[in-house]
Parts: C-alpha cells; sequence; structure tokens
C-alpha cells in the first residue's frame, strides 16, 4: 500500500511538471493572437471614441459636410487619393520593417 502511494505521488508531479510546461508553451504560443486582439480592442475604442464625438457635436459635422460641398470636387478627389497613397505606403513601410525586425507587431 505505501509503495502505491508512492508511485501515486510520483505519476501525480510527473503530471504538474508536464502541465507546467504546457501551460509555458501557450502562453508563448498566444502571445500573437493576444497582440492581434489588443490592436482590434484598440481600433474599437477609436471608433466608439469617434461615434460618440460626431454624435456629442452635429454642428461641427454639419460645417465640415458643408464645407466639403462647398468645396470643389476635384480638389477633393485630389487630396482623397494622395491620403490613400500616403496611408498605403505606410502600411507597406510598416509591414517591411516588422518582416526584417526593425520593429514589433502592436
Amino acid at each position: 500500500m505505501n509503495q502505491r502511494l508512492v508511485d501515486i505521488s510520483l505519476r501525480r508531479g510527473r503530471l504538474l511538471e508536464r502541465i507546467s510546461v504546457q501551460r509555458a508553451q501557450l502562453a508563448r504560443e498566444i502571445q500573437p493572437v493576444r497582440q492581434a486582439l489588443y490592436t482590434v480592442d484598440r481600433a474599437a475604442a477609436v471608433v466608439r471614441s469617434a461615434s460618440d464625438y460626431l454624435k456629442g457635436h452635429p454642428g461641427q459635422v454639419a460645417a465640415v459636410v458643408g464645407l466639403l460641398a462647398i468645396m470643389k470636387p476635384r480638389r477633393l478627389w485630389r487630396w482623397a487619393r494622395r491620403g490613400f497613397l500616403a496611408w498605403r505606403t505606410w502600411r507597406s513601410v510598416n509591414a517591411q520593417m516588422i518582416n526584417f525586425g526593425l520593429r514589433s507587431r502592436g
């Protein structure tokens, strides 16, 4: 009976060690998912904040829409294209920096 308790205790110790190793491995492997979810949470918070601001300041929104309507559409499209090109270039450079290890995700 005493030998049986020793065997059970030994087996329990091995299982606990195995669990500890698996937890550490899982923590390492989940890190990219955690960073991606953090980024999504930050983006959602920014959208929520912007939405709250727009709902709280309808006069300013109307003024901006009126200003855009008065501006020449050609000029508006030109600036929109420039902004899109700058954004796309920034995303590409940022991705390359991450690929080369010069910058971390998140």
